[in-house]
């Protein structure tokens, strides 16, 4: 199953100190920048979330580095940090957001190699371990 987003928080950029709007739907219009995902899409997120047995995140989503944009990742972060199963993040980013939000030590997983995770799970032969083999 996959969930796509709601609502998006929008902006004309990105920057710190720019008004943002949060959008019903998807559609963004012209001039403006989807940078993060809307609170309905935070909320529905994380009830999945908190149902889910196992979590593997690779990704933020949006802007988190930028307070107007953290809103979502936070929201996911703090959910799969509360989540009652097994939970892994991978990706520089993912480690990055983790970090920032003070989460990293909540999680039973945390790797920056976010692309060879996904790799791996593909099910594909990773060259560091072929030759550990």
């Amino acid at each position: 199953k996959l969930e796509l987003p709601r609502d998006l928080v929008i902006a004309p950029r990105l920057a710190a100190d720019v008004e943002t709007s949060t959008l019903d739907g998807l559609e963004v219009p012209d001039g403006m920048a989807g940078l993060d995902i809307g609170p309905r899409t935070a909320a529905a997120y994380s009830d999945l979330i908190a149902a889910a047995g196992t979590v593997f995140w690779n990704g933020p989503m949006g802007a988190f580095e930028l307070e107007p944009f953290a809103a979502g990742t936070r929201a996911v972060a703090e959910a799969i940090a509360d989540a009652p199963g097994e939970t892994v993040a991978g990706g520089g980013d993912s480690v990055a957001a983790l970090s920032r939000f003070g989460l990293a030590e909540r999680l039973t997983h945390v790797s920056t190699g976010g692309g060879a995770a996904l790799e791996l799970l593909e099910g594909r032969t990773l060259p560091g371990l072929e030759a550990l083999e």
